[in-house]
């Protein structure tokens, strides 16, 4: 016997380690840590530096010699003793190439930055979601198992006095279609649950399942916070601040310096050096300055320059969409916001208190035999249905607040 229950006290420790209650800002703070997409994007930004590093980087200069093969005086093969002679040339970038190169590459860099910004932002949205989700999901399986305990030991009860005889059958039925119902809503809080501590794992790299820790003032404080500004100023910040939209500016400004960098690579380029030649020029032990350019009959790189004045023309095009796709998803989201705060709104405090009253004064009348079955059966599915719907329209408001912080990408609620 002691066995036993030494085994499962065991049991019951493991299944608490595997759980860990976290606040939100602890799961923002494992998310940076460990999210593996977000370090994967951070490389982006690495070889952007690299990239810039490698645009800094000259042409190595080339040496070149050249030694006799056959002296038809002499009749010897390689005479190297009296006809020899060595090279050095080094390419120059004229039109401002490298300047053009490196200003290119610089500004890749920042796009990369752009992106990881934009990453950051999605996937700490996604984090919000999933964590303010799993915390109403959680709300909802203690409303629902609190109502589960009751009417299961009730249906018991009326199992044994309908084998009785003592209670009709029908009464029996009524009460097991309400417990279904419940099991029902448990079975679907129970799956949400399993998806949102999944999406947590990921995001934040525990492995544990996570607990929302939020105390009962927090929870009113995030549903009372409201926006700073109407949707014509919550439009002008998102413009100012999200990231993805300041990419596609950004991309404009980078199509401009390609091309640009295309244009200076139709100036020819140098190349100068120098040279000896022990015998074969006019003179013994000759040095000689080298200058070699490409004659420009035509502009070799007009190709290029042309696509590049085109991608600026489409980077503009795409820009334009941008902005306007993105004011309409902030008036969206804002009407959306402000609609479902004013719907809850309307449900006052007392009226919560209430519906909690009535509950706890139903249970106790039911008990007592002042009301009856099928009055208690109805209240009892009213009230499954109406707790569910408010939980559900907290999380919605909070999720919606959620959606405006992701599209603004800065601090509007207060």
């Amino acid at each position: 016997m002691n066995k036993i229950v030494g085994l499962l006290i065991a049991i019951s420790s493991f299944m608490a380690g595997q759980q860990r209650e976290l606040s939100l800002v602890e799961c923002e703070e494992a998310f940076q840590s460990n999210n593996l997409q977000l370090l994967a994007e951070q490389y982006n930004i690495n070889m952007a530096d690299a990239d810039i590093l490698q645009a800094k980087i000259w042409e190595l200069p080339q040496l070149s010699g050249q030694i006799n093969a056959y002296n038809p005086e002499g009749n010897k093969v390689f005479d190297a003793g009296h006809a020899k002679g060595a090279q050095v040339t080094q390419l120059i970038y004229m039109g401002g190439k490298k300047k053009n190169e490196i200003a290119f590459a610089k500004s890749n860099k920042e796009l990369a930055q752009l992106q990881f910004s934009q990453l950051l932002v999605d996937l700490r949205a996604q984090l919000r979601t999933a964590y303010f989700n799993l915390y109403y999901e959680k709300l909802k399986l203690d409303n629902t198992n609190k109502q589960l305990g009751y009417m299961n030991d009730l249906l018991s009860a009326y199992r044994v006095q309908s084998a009785k005889g003592n209670v009709s059958l029908k009464d029996e039925v009524r009460l097991q279609s309400l417990v279904i119902q419940l099991n029902n809503d448990k079975l679907g809080i129970n799956k949400n649950i399993l998806e949102f501590e999944q999406s947590l794992k990921l995001l934040t790299g525990i492995t544990e399942d996570i607990e929302p820790r939020i105390s009962d003032a927090e929870a009113k404080d995030i549903l009372a916070a409201q926006p700073f500004g109407d949707d014509e100023e919550l439009k002008k910040k998102a413009l100012e601040n999200n990231a993805d939209y300041q990419y596609y500016l950004k991309l404009i400004e980078n199509s401009k310096l390609y091309a640009q960098w295309q244009k200076s690579m139709n100036v020819p380029d140098l190349n100068v050096g120098a040279g000896w030649d022990q015998n074969g020029g006019t003179f013994k032990n000759e040095v000689n300055l080298m200058v070699a350019i490409p004659l420009p009959l035509w502009r070799a790189n007009q190709g290029n320059v042309e696509k590049a004045n085109y991608a600026i023309q489409q980077n503009q095009k795409n820009a334009d969409y941008q902005k306007l796709n993105l004011e309409t998803k902030v008036r969206a989201a804002y009407k959306t916001w402000k609609t479902q705060y004013d719907q809850l709104a309307e449900i006052k405090t007392t009226d919560l208190n209430n519906m909690d009253l009535v509950y706890d004064g139903m249970m106790k009348n039911f008990r007592k035999g002042n009301v009856n079955l099928i009055e208690f059966t109805d209240f009892m599915d009213s009230y499954r249905e109406t707790a569910l719907q408010i939980y559900d329209m907290k999380n919605e408001i909070i999720q919606s607040a959620e959606q405006l912080n992701q599209l603004i990408q800065t601090k509007i609620f207060y």
